[in-house]
């Protein structure tokens, strides 16, 4: 199992809304194909607070979503996980009078995620990408022979809103966020939304 880690969010502002957490990729940008996903999220009342867990383990997904924009609900059809980012680290999606489906993962390039899509896969009828802790966090529209590569190197974020598990992102329309850096050494994150709307981050003690 990877490294654990947790985020505590404590809200302090007068509104109830689910805290969402979501990751991005260096460089990212609108007009990558790369759309990341609400990752984790769960609903809070004014002056509550909850938790969210996970480990950094790897996994490949895949849902038959449609065209994908910002607000369609990804929710994966197929989950294979990564044991290690250097061996099985590389996946294709194929598809036969059945539907999508995975075939089986092999060695690819170390400390990368490969997704490749065979000739058989349809632009724009499904979404397939990774994730962490089993929930998935990136994903890109279906297209034949195509392959797109994952650098894992996320960064962490949170926000908070009207947000459901597996939504697509408009990250760039997000304006009430906060970035989450864990110092060395260091676990858990508390993330509090102030009465003000403000974010303030700390250690959790």
């Amino acid at each position: 199992m990877g490294q654990q880690y947790e985020v505590v969010f404590i809200n302090n502002s007068s509104n109830a809304g689910h805290a969402c957490l979501y990751q991005t990729l260096p460089k990212q940008s609108s007009s990558s194909s790369i759309q990341s996903l609400a990752w984790l999220t769960e609903g809070a009342h004014s002056n509550t607070k909850v938790r969210f867990d996970w480990s950094v383990d790897y996994c490949f997904v895949w849902s038959e979503t449609g065209t994908l924009k910002p607000g369609v609900i990804f929710d994966a059809s197929q989950t294979i996980d990564v044991p290690s980012l250097q061996s099985s680290n590389s996946i294709t999606l194929s598809r036969d009078q059945y539907g999508f489906f995975f075939q089986a993962p092999v060695k690819g390039v170390a400390g990368q995620l490969t997704m490749a899509f065979d000739e058989t896969v349809p632009s724009s009828l499904g979404a397939a990408g990774v994730g962490m802790s089993g929930a998935g966090t990136f994903i890109i529209p279906t297209q034949p022979n195509y392959e797109e590569i994952f650098t894992p190197h996320p960064e962490y974020w949170i926000t908070f809103g009207n947000y459901t598990q597996g939504q697509v992102m408009n990250i760039e329309g997000i304006t009430h966020t906060q970035q989450i850096d864990f110092p060395a050494n260091v676990y858990s994150m508390t993330a509090t939304l102030n009465a003000d709307n403000s974010w303030t981050l700390s250690p959790t003690e």
